[in-house]
């Protein structure tokens, strides 16, 4: 059959050869604290690439140190960084995949020793640190290491950059009423509050001419939160500022709790893409490969993002091609036991 799922998806200068995406997921495998790529990164992610898998987009990698979640976070604040990363994206490339990275400020969801910061000086919740509120200094200085962290990856390899707005952390924070409550150009109305991710934006693409997706939490999930149509707006500054696509996640602005289902973030993806004409990526416990399919066929989106299910099923894309009727070329190597 002709399945949208195995057909090819281009945007500028880079070509996937097939729809679906490993979605970034943390690691928190660099026990040296030191954010270098170790051979955990180096066996997880390549085996993905042998499994087929169109499009890999890394874990969050933090352009500070102050920017990690976690101490045994990937970094990318140093140019000693790049050697393990352009190791990294060789590996994959190898293999057929394109390569992306998570450019990412974990703000006041950082859980490290010493000073966190955020726009706002408000705790996520009453068991983690309250944040310094952010001088514009400090904004400036954040949105330059955004920008290092961008030339850095391009020096690495990477095909796609997605910049990390989404899961409450630190851009998601300047968006969010709810964990910001600026009264200067950073805070308030929409557009100020969009103002740090608009510079951040225009900082990466000052130095980088790939394709470039930014992650959203489309819906905060409470009252006085931002909803869907607050981000169709924002999709449409984004658009106009040159991002490609908009990868449609949701929540943990705030503690909140969520009803998820397979597809339950779907409808923010097609809600998006048709508002704001903009390329979208669909994520959120899609396991079946008809389901991927139906999403694609019906154009709800143009990417399928997939986390758990290839954490349990490196060889994902092999089973959706079986699935729906597809042959995939495997590895040489795996030939003989491939179909």
């Amino acid at each position: 059959m002709d399945t949208k799922l195995f057909s090819p998806f281009t945007i500028k200068n880079t070509t996937f050869k097939n729809r679906i995406v490993m979605s970034p997921m943390c690691m928190y495998s660099c026990p040296n604290e030191d954010g270098k790529v170790e051979n955990w990164h180096r066996t997880h992610y390549t085996s993905r690439a042998v499994g087929q898998v169109g499009l890999i987009i890394i874990e969050a990698t933090a352009v500070t140190p102050q920017g990690r979640i976690s101490p045994n976070d990937l970094g990318i604040w140093s140019d000693e960084h790049i050697e393990g990363l352009k190791e990294l994206t060789n590996l994959m490339k190898e293999y057929g995949s394109a390569t992306g990275i998570q450019l990412a400020h974990a703000g006041r969801k950082a859980v490290l020793e010493g000073e966190i910061i955020a726009p706002s000086a408000l705790a996520f919740n009453e068991q983690m640190k309250t944040p310094k509120d952010m001088s514009v200094e400090d904004i400036q200085d954040t949105i330059d290491a955004f920008k290092q962290g961008a030339v850095r990856a391009k020096k690495a390899g990477f095909d796609v950059i997605e910049i990390h707005g989404a899961h409450g952390y630190l851009i998601n924070e300047f968006l969010s009423p709810l964990s910001n409550k600026r009264t200067d150009q950073y805070g308030g109305s929409a557009e100020n509050r969009y103002l740090f991710q608009r510079e951040i934006i225009n900082a990466v693409k000052s130095v980088w001419d790939g394709p470039l997706f930014v992650r959203i939490s489309a819906n905060d999930y409470h009252e006085e939160g931002l909803k869907v149509d607050d981000y169709v707006l924002m999709a449409g500054w984004m658009k106009e500022q040159g991002v490609d696509l908009i990868d449609c996640s949701s929540g943990a602005v705030v503690p909140a709790r969520i009803h998820t289902y397979p597809g339950y973030q779907v409808p923010f993806a097609e809600k998006i893409k048709k508002a704001a004409d903009l390329s979208t990526g669909a994520v959120g416990l899609i396991t079946s490969p008809l389901h991927a399919e139906e999403i694609l066929q019906n154009n709800r989106a143009d990417l399928i993002f997939i986390g758990r299910e290839l954490l349990r099923d490196p060889y994902w894309p092999r089973t959706a091609a079986k699935e729906l009727g597809v042959k995939i070329e495997p590895p040489k190597q795996y030939e003989r036991g491939w179909v």
